[in-house]
């Protein structure tokens, strides 16, 4: 009897002990539109060897991946949806796993919707925001629930019960050019999202990448100069720059070359601030 005893309550330990959090698993929450959810065609450079280091935990069903949502992967890309493409998540958690001791994992949570304004995020708008919409963005609203801000943070959620988060990309604001309450709109995210995951005000670094450059003929390069006034009233927020970065035909979307080198940006500045011995700004 002694020993059964015994064996249930080993048993009961390794599996607590399998869902406990690990603070070497560092997670990373990714939101906004189409050039964070995927907007540049994915090479064979970009899937012939993927890091197993870095897991992305599944937001919706994907039958053509044989992936299913609220589980974690190998982050081989897409690390959206089913069909999106590269997403400067992909290389930015690259560049921090690659410098980062091989103990340290990395996860990526990425929830952005193509076309879609900072309302789609914010609770008080999304409701009357997706009235509105086309049928396809309703669509992809509606796997994800039908509110893409209440399953990012129940994505969150899950990831904190197995590791820590870290930090919080974001590359949104085509769709608000000339929208001057666009900064505003983010700080309202930004802080509902550090309160419903229970982390202290201002304690995640925000990082918000610029639309595609002037020197590259960015269509909405106006938009950069609102997103760097970001951290005028976000502390711990981030301008990453897309100078160089060479994007598609369309003007808007980041090609491949472009995206890689705006994820390693993002990455050499997420790594610069994990580094810092006494925590974030």
């Amino acid at each position: 009897m002694k020993f059964k005893l015994l064996a249930i309550a080993a048993l009961l330990f390794v599996n607590v002990k399998s869902f406990s959090q690990d603070k070497n698993f560092y997670i990373f929450l990714c939101f906004g539109q189409s050039n964070m959810e995927g907007g540049a065609p994915i090479e064979t450079r970009d899937v012939v060897w993927i890091d197993p280091r870095i897991k992305v935990l599944q937001a919706v069903d994907c039958v053509n991946l044989n992936r299913v949502k609220d589980k974690w992967y190998t982050a081989k890309p897409p690390l959206c949806r089913c069909w999106t493409g590269l997403s400067p998540a992909d290389y930015f958690a690259r560049t921090v796993a690659a410098n980062l001791p091989k103990n340290i994992k990395i996860g990526i949570i990425n929830v952005s919707i193509a076309g879609a304004k900072m309302e789609i995020y914010q609770q008080s708008e999304y409701k009357s925001y997706l009235t509105f919409t086309p049928d396809w963005m309703q669509g992809i609203a509606k796997d994800l629930g039908g509110n893409p801000y209440a399953r990012l943070v129940e994505l969150a959620k899950m990831a904190q019960k197995v590791g820590v988060i870290k930090g919080i990309l974001l590359h949104q604001g085509e769709s608000n050019k000339d929208d001057a309450q666009w900064t505003s709109r983010v700080k309202e995210v930004y802080d509902k999202l550090l309160a419903d995951i229970k982390l202290t005000p201002n304690a995640v670094p925000l990082l918000a990448g610029e639309t595609v450059n002037a020197d590259q003929g960015g269509i909405c390069a106006d938009m950069n100069k609102q997103i760097a006034t970001l951290p005028k009233i976000i502390p711990n927020a981030y301008v990453i720059s897309s100078a160089g970065c060479t994007a598609g035909e369309d003007k808007l979307h980041f090609d491949a070359a472009g995206c890689r080198e705006l994820g390693r940006r993002y990455g050499i500045k997420m790594l610069a601030l994990l580094k810092k011995p006494t925590g974030f700004k």
